[in-house]
């Protein structure tokens, strides 16, 4: 048996409340069979609104729950905010921080998301650090550079003992959404190489248990090839999972290509 690789999906602003349980218990039903031990980790990231009845309704041990983003403080007068003392309530499992849309749309800097990281990590929960370039810092061939500022800065001050509840996420601004164009493999690839080295020079040797996960308009169409690379652990898939059984199609089909590498 190969290493265990990480399948999961950010729903954004999509699915309702009934539509996640029945997203979810779907999902759920179909990819039983596959060992949570040995083979995979599954994470789904629904709406806030269905974080509560997801969380009751759900096996966690065959799906983790997250959020897609918290405060940094346990209360406080932060109006339309999350507190971690609200997502330990209702049993999530981890939480994303540093989305792009975070930092590009609602303007999150580094600085935010390392505070963020050590409040979710500080309250018992997994923290999946997101970080990726844009189309024009690729231009300008500084795309190591940016990556390794966002670890650097994201993971400030964090002890390694918490690295088993670290995850990172690949995702580069200029493959998500509709107009995305996905990374090739080979420079998905050196990009994570670029981000496994870091981690080794934040954390040291425990650095080499993060996982590293690529997401940037992963489909049927590349998945195979993505999670054969040496150095991505998973796949943080967008659109192509929203469907339960196209999702474990998907993951079916890039465990196979991944054992047939020998990973």
């Amino acid at each position: 048996m190969g290493k265990k690789l990480y399948f999961g999906s950010n729903l954004k602003m999509y699915k309702t409340i009934a539509q996640t349980i029945e997203y979810l218990k779907k999902l759920t039903e179909l990819t039983k069979d596959i060992s949570r031990d040995e083979e995979i980790t599954l994470f789904i990231i629904p709406s806030y609104t269905s974080l509560e009845d997801a969380s009751r309704e759900i096996d966690h041990r065959l799906c983790l729950l997250g959020a897609q983003n918290m405060c940094w403080e346990e209360e406080g007068q932060f109006t339309g905010e999350i507190s971690p003392l609200m997502l330990n309530e209702i049993g999530m499992d981890l939480v994303m921080i540093g989305h792009s849309e975070r930092r590009h749309v609602f303007r999150e800097t580094d600085i935010e998301e390392n505070r963020k990281v050590r409040c979710v990590l500080e309250h018992g929960m997994r923290a999946l650090l997101c970080i990726g370039e844009t189309g024009e810092q690729k231009e300008y061939g500084i795309s190591p550079e940016v990556l390794r500022t966002q670890l650097k800065v994201g993971f400030h001050g964090i002890d390694p003992s918490y690295a088993d509840r670290i995850w990172v996420a690949y995702e580069p601004v200029w493959s998500i959404g509709v107009n995305g164009t996905p990374a090739s493999a080979d420079y998905a690839e050196e990009m994570h190489g670029v981000m496994k080295e870091c981690l080794r020079e934040i954390f040291g040797e425990a650095g080499d248990r993060i996982p590293c996960l690529y997401g940037g308009s992963v489909n049927p169409g590349n998945a195979r090839e993505l999670i054969s690379m040496k150095s991505i652990d998973g796949l943080f898939v967008g659109r192509s999972a929203w469907q339960a059984d196209k999702f474990d199609v998907l993951i079916r089909d890039a465990l196979s290509a991944a054992r047939a590498t020998g990973k």
